[in-house]
């Protein structure tokens, strides 16, 4: 009785199991040696294939793609830095990465969640990251395939 109000399940041989909730399909995935949580677009009867080829591959594309992803988060940075020198922030609590080292990065981001949905009319991929001197804000860097596209300034987790 009421097996309607149940979530939906499917599994895929490369993600697993993955359940329909608030419109997506979810699951998990390791990304960056860390298992998150991730969203992928599709009906009620099965997750969008096309979206699960792409999620499936987003661990391999944010690895080819780590370099450009910590380029632009630095010059995301890069206001936030000049303000703390100039005394017009307030320093973070954790020392900011070197400006000159993109790699050095990755010591104050952290992978918080990905998604692939349809936006504006094409798949996209978006890794939901965390920064120690945005903590007001969700970043995003976004991808169409292989292709690293953006960092967005503000996105929701998933």
């Amino acid at each position: 009785m009421f097996g309607f109000l149940r979530p939906a399940v499917f599994v895929d041989p490369a993600l697993g199991e993955l359940k329909r909730s608030g419109g997506r399909w979810r699951g998990r995935i390791e990304m960056s040696g860390k298992v998150v949580p991730f969203a992928v677009s599709g009906p009620r009867g099965h997750p969008d294939p096309e979206a699960v080829a792409a999620m499936a591959a987003l661990p391999g594309v944010w690895g080819q793609n780590s370099g450009s992803v910590a380029r632009a988060l630095l010059d995301h940075l890069a206001p936030y830095r000049e303000a703390v020198a100039a005394g017009e922030e307030e320093a973070p609590s954790q020392p900011l990465p070197p400006a000159d080292r993109p790699a050095d990065i990755w010591a104050t981001v952290d992978v918080r969640s990905v998604s692939v949905t349809p936006l504006a009319g094409k798949l996209t991929s978006e890794v939901a990251l965390a920064a120690t001197w945005d903590e007001e804000h969700t970043l995003g860097a976004r991808f169409h395939g292989p292709v690293f596209v953006e960092l967005n300034g503000s996105v929701l987790p998933e």
